[in-house]
C-alpha cells in the first residue's frame, strides 16, 4: 500500500497540464485531458476555471467543489524529478 502523500504546490500549464510538488520532494506532471469528459471535471474545460487550481487539505481543488484525490494525482502522474 502506498503511503499517502500531500500535494504541496500546483502550477497549471497549457493543454490542461498540472505540475505538482509532493511532500516527499518529488515533482510530477499530471495530464487532466483524459478526465475532462467525466463529472465533475467537465467544468474544467473552461481554461479560466482550470487555471484557478489551488491546494487545500493536501490536494488540488477548484471553485465549485471540484477536486481530485492526491493518490490519483501521484499514481497517474509522470515523475519529473526525484529529490
Amino acid at each position: 500500500m502506498q503511503t499517502l502523500l500531500d500535494v504541496t504546490d500546483v502550477q497549471t500549464q497549457a493543454d490542461y497540464i498540472l505540475f505538482l510538488a509532493f511532500e516527499n520532494g518529488e515533482s510530477r506532471r499530471f495530464d487532466m485531458k483524459p478526465y475532462l469528459h467525466l463529472k465533475p471535471w467537465q467544468a474544467l474545460n473552461n481554461t479560466s476555471l482550470f487555471n484557478q487550481a489551488k491546494i487545500e487539505f493536501g490536494t488540488v481543488v477548484w471553485p465549485g467543489e471540484i477536486d481530485i484525490d492526491p493518490e490519483a494525482l501521484y499514481e497517474r502522474s509522470e515523475l519529473i524529478n526525484h529529490p
